[in-house]
């Protein structure tokens, strides 16, 4: 059985990212402080409790997915842009876009008795469109909150299915799990097949997920609902451009007279002209 290429938080970005390109999914083991894990989930903790359960099996009848971590957690900025998982998501994302930003942040929460959820691709999400087939337009993270342990629910994924056709989300025999101590975290692409794992402890498994995507894609969670621009400027300013108030590429979400959203946010003057469309850099040379 293929494992999951697995490296310490000092391993170099483009190794980790090289490795992610060829199997489709890596762990990061230990990238994150317990005592970060922690403080995210005591200031998530009532979100948490006031989310519903998910209403069918794909979201989980004893799961919760509670989202707009930016806006709820500020501790959570220290991982949503973590600048190793932002190099990493550069390099993967960086041939089809000149930025990337965020696509969803969620803590969920797989109760006892969970089922596994059905395989998929994340990058489903775009209305099924036939991306090409080598073409990566999404990275996903899951860290761990808690240990994930096979018993427990770990993200089950199928190493090397990047260019698997769409029926090998049958292919539950090759899955396997992403078994990790609390602080790391498993990255994997929108064409890597997965599917979170069945609980069968008695222990809630609780997962920060948190993906991206180039900058000319609509987001899944609407950040500037969830993050908006009164919570948004006391952000870093790396932060805001990463949550979307920024332009995702030549004359791609401005704000009304053709302004530049990241300066709008912060009280700046813009200019209202993007110039020639000679300046705008055509991705398919790069």
């Amino acid at each position: 059985m293929t494992v999951i290429p697995r490296f310490a938080a000092s391993a170099a970005a483009e190794d980790i990212a090289q490795a992610l390109q060829t199997v489709g999914c890596v762990i990061i083991e230990n990238l994150a402080p317990v005592e970060l894990v922690d403080q995210i989930l005591a200031e998530m903790d009532p979100y948490i409790d006031a989310t519903p359960y998910g209403s069918e099996d794909f979201t989980g009848l004893t799961t919760k997915r509670t989202g707009a971590l930016l806006a709820r957690s500020r501790a959570s900025v220290d991982l949503v842009a973590h600048p190793l998982i932002l190099d990493i998501t550069q390099k993967i994302l960086g041939p089809y876009a000149d930025t990337f930003q965020l696509h969803l942040t969620q803590i969920i929460n797989i109760g006892p008795g969970g089922q596994a959820q059905g395989l998929h691709r994340d990058q489903w999400c775009f209305n099924m469109f036939p991306f090409p087939p080598e073409m990566d337009v999404e990275v996903s993270t899951i860290w761990a909150l808690d240990d994930f342990t096979e018993e427990n629910g770990a993200t089950r994924v199928i190493p090397n299915s990047l260019t698997d056709p769409p029926t090998a989300i049958k292919d539950n025999h090759r899955t396997v799990g992403a078994t990790m101590p609390k602080g790391s975290v498993v990255i994997y692409t929108g064409r890597t097949i997965h599917g979170g794992g069945a609980n069968n402890s008695d222990r809630i498994r609780r997962g920060l997920n948190v993906d991206y995507i180039l900058g000319w894609l609509r987001q899944e969670e609407n950040q500037y609902l969830s993050c908006p621009p009164e919570i948004a400027r006391t952000l870093p300013a790396h932060v805001q451009k990463l949550a979307g108030y920024s332009l995702g590429a030549y004359a791609l979400g401005y704000q009304d007279d053709i302004r530049d959203p990241f300066a709008v946010l912060n009280g700046h003057e813009a200019g209202s002209s993007f110039g020639g469309l000679d300046t705008a850099i055509p991705i398919v040379n790069k």
